[in-house]
């Protein structure tokens, strides 16, 4: 399995953002775990494609992964050579360079015992722990529908993490008393984990809203009808009216992302027209034959324009 997010996703490293959006959603079309339940590998597959996607656009992320900075999943490289020139540094003009020997070290042992023999003299020393600090990928349906995950820390273990409803790109969720333990008896600190949404291969979000190209039958354009258009929260019936063409944009209310103050944005489904993918010889014989359709020019408004 690749660790180079350009060859995941099929990309020159020169790639615009606008190439390795369009390579994503290409493979996420392909490979989205909706359209193969069951498949283990092509959930494997999307998930790596996900995390490829997830670093190359962002573009601090991307700059730093082609300096060497981070891995793929965005973890800090070791530095490169510090130990050894620091430990071949020396001389008296060398900004390591100390003339005391450990006598530094001695000092410095000396300054914090002063300090906390003071501190236990005025009664115990506490201090609250430090918080930690992670990011989390989740999928677009849990970010718009709420739910639980878990987030993998540096040691291997986990935490559970309730995603609320309506959550957006770089939220930050708070879990209490999951940070460093505390000195002294002191409050443990907490856990910071930004969240970052994965695309979906066919919602798109516009804060509250969601819009969704639907292809309909060019039966169903010029005869309306109902339809199922998929939804966050599910399938619902969508009613087309008649004598509809490509890019009449219709809406379902309340479908959409859920709003803390209560209620949903809405949905909003441009139709598309698909023609049979092998051609019908009566409906080619109909169009023939139909005067008022060849007489028609749906491009008028552009006559005069170059």
């Amino acid at each position: 399995m690749s660790e180079d997010p350009y060859d995941i996703l099929g990309i020159k490293r020169d790639a615009a953002q606008g190439e390795v959006q369009n390579a994503f959603r290409k493979l996420a079309k392909k490979l989205h775990p909706d359209l193969h339940p069951g498949d283990k590998s092509a959930e494997d597959r999307f998930k790596q494609i996900s995390a490829a996607y997830q670093l190359l656009s962002d573009e601090e992320k991307r700059a730093r992964f082609d300096r060497g900075e981070i891995d793929m999943a965005g973890a800090e490289q070791a530095p490169r050579d510090f130990y050894r020139q620091y430990a071949s540094a020396g001389g008296p003009n060398d900004p390591y360079h100390s003339g005391a020997g450990f006598a530094d070290f001695g000092e410095a042992d000396d300054l914090f015992s002063r300090f906390f023999s003071q501190r236990s003299a005025r009664g115990a020393f506490r201090s609250r722990g430090a918080d930690r600090r992670f990011t989390m990928d989740i999928d677009f349906l849990l970010a718009v529908n709420g739910g639980k995950s878990h987030v993998r820390l540096p040691d291997g273990s986990s935490l559970e993490v309730t995603v609320p409803p309506g959550t957006h790109d770089g939220q930050m969720l708070r879990l209490r008393g999951k940070g460093e333990p505390g000195y002294g008896g002191g409050a443990p600190g907490d856990a910071l984990i930004e969240l970052h949404i994965r695309p979906h291969p066919f919602f798109i979000r516009d804060n509250g809203d969601i819009h969704i190209d639907l292809p309909i039958s060019l039966s169903e354009a010029v005869l309306g009808g109902k339809v199922r258009v998929p939804t966050p929260s599910g399938a619902v019936q969508l009613t087309i009216p008649p004598n509809l063409s490509s890019g009449k944009r219709l809406r379902i209310k309340g479908k959409g992302v859920p709003k803390r103050s209560g209620g949903a944005g809405d949905i909003y489904v441009t139709l598309k027209i698909v023609l049979p993918e092998v051609a019908d010889p009566d409906l080619t014989a109909f169009v023939k034959g139909w005067k008022a359709g060849q007489a028609q020019n749906p491009r008028r408004h552009l006559e005069g324009e170059q």
